[in-house]
């Protein structure tokens, strides 16, 4: 196994632990929503410290339900992934095109030299 398989396993295995170690370790059991995204956690820490409290702009777009705002979330980073993807995948097109055509100059210049 080369050194770059070891940590890809390395790293892979702590991206898994980081997502099971909460569900067994029942962090978050106390709460009724365990898993609250940030937004929520910040709303109900300042409704706490400051009840009368007015938001300064509201929401352009507020999803009826929390399943579909999951699903536009989901959405959004689907095509974040998709973007990176494609940026990586011409990036790494372009360095092996670049790599051919320079073994295509290389070999064609030797055998010139040889035909001379």
């Amino acid at each position: 196994m080369s050194r770059n398989a070891k940590i890809n396993t390395l790293l892979l295995a702590l991206v898994a632990a980081l997502a099971v170690l909460p569900l067994v370790l029942g962090l978050g059991d106390h709460k009724e929503e365990p898993f609250a995204g940030a937004d929520a956690e910040a709303e109900t820490a300042i409704t706490e410290i400051q009840p009368d409290y007015e938001p300064w702009f509201s929401p352009l777009y507020e999803p009826p339900s929390g399943e579909i705002e999951s699903a536009l979330f989901a959405l959004q980073a689907a095509l974040g992934a998709g973007v990176l993807a494609y940026y990586f995948g011409v990036r790494r097109g372009r360095r092996q095109g670049e790599e051919r055509a320079a073994a295509r100059e290389e070999s064609g210049a030797s055998g010139a030299g040889a035909d001379a």
